[in-house]
């Protein structure tokens, strides 16, 4: 599968970023009331942010899914563990997808991961989904994630889960 990863235009993709946050199957991106202007401003804002990024990424040129980059150290995990130089915090997002491609979800976080791992200075990236998320625990072992532990951020009880450079290479074969 040919994947391609864009910087996301807050404004120009918030109407295609709104069908997927609000799907019955992003329950866990906790935007399932969002409106229009709220994708906007939480890009908006994001896309201001030094410490936070966001990216589209393309399937043979059509928009597949989001991926969040964020520093661990400044957002989302500030205080909840002990951050090490390197390390790069993660969020995706698959779009809703009429026909199920089976891998097709294991295949972008994949392609994430290789995309994280190509900047050299990225050792480690670490995650904290939901802990009632099981499908993305599963995805995330099979590309080298190792749970820590629980930990409770304001907006939910997380599984804190790491993955060096090493455990992804191995857990899936890609060179990085």
């Amino acid at each position: 599968m040919t994947f391609t990863i864009r910087p996301l235009d807050p404004l120009k993709d918030a109407e295609l970023l709104l069908g997927w946050v609000t799907h019955p199957k992003a329950a866990f991106w906790m935007m399932r009331d969002a409106k229009l202007q709220d994708v906007e401003r939480a890009y908006t804002e994001i896309a201001a942010d030094e410490h936070h990024h966001a990216f589209l990424g393309l399937h043979d040129g059509v928009p597949a899914f989001l991926m969040e980059r964020y520093d661990p150290a400044e957002r989302e995990l500030v205080g909840l563990y002990e951050p090490r130089p390197g390390d790069v915090g993660m969020h995706f997002l698959v779009a809703p997808a009429d026909t199920p491609v089976h891998g097709f979800t294991r295949a972008v976080i994949t392609a994430v991961m290789a995309h994280l791992f190509e900047d050299p200075a990225t050792a480690r990236v670490v995650v904290e989904p939901d802990v009632r998320n099981t499908a993305v625990h599963a995805l995330n072992e099979a590309v080298g994630f190792v749970p820590e532990r629980e930990v409770q951020k304001p907006e939910k009880k997380a599984l804190l889960s790491f993955c060096t450079r090493e455990r992804f290479v191995a857990a899936t074969g890609v060179a990085v």
